[in-house]
């Protein structure tokens, strides 16, 4: 088992643009990425309510344990050696901040991704 299973949202540009630099700084392959949207997605991970997946991003570590929003960000940017770039936003004080404006941009993230990127979802996108 890798050190973190990331469920991604793969209809989200934004999502997988994010999830494709992950991958690529990951050499080691300690992350593992699974699409919420692929078809055996349910099957394979039956105890992921793709709903909740979909509303706000989740992680899985090595241990069992279960992770969500920034937590899944930071320890992503860990495993690639850059978790001191995200490490602010989990700082107390900052944590909760972040944390809500994390939540209305997971909610908005279609309206962003088509004002930065020009494409609300994709129906194929791919992180390799």
């Amino acid at each position: 088992m890798k050190n973190l299973i990331i469920f991604y949202d793969g209809g989200c540009p934004l999502c997988v643009k994010e999830m494709r630099h992950l991958k690529k700084l990951d050499e080691p392959g300690n992350i593992q990425f699974e699409n919420i949207n692929a078809d055996d997605f349910s099957e394979r991970y039956p105890e992921i309510n793709v709903g909740d997946a979909n509303a706000y991003l989740h992680g899985q570590l090595a241990n069992g344990e279960m992770i969500y929003g920034l937590d899944v960000t930071h320890e992503a940017w860990s495993q690639v050696g850059k978790g001191w770039l995200i490490a602010p936003l989990r700082w107390p004080g900052v944590r909760w901040l972040a944390d809500k404006v994390y939540l209305g941009f997971a909610k908005h993230r279609n309206r962003i991704s088509k004002l930065l990127t020009g494409q609300e979802r994709c129906s194929q996108c791919r992180i390799d």
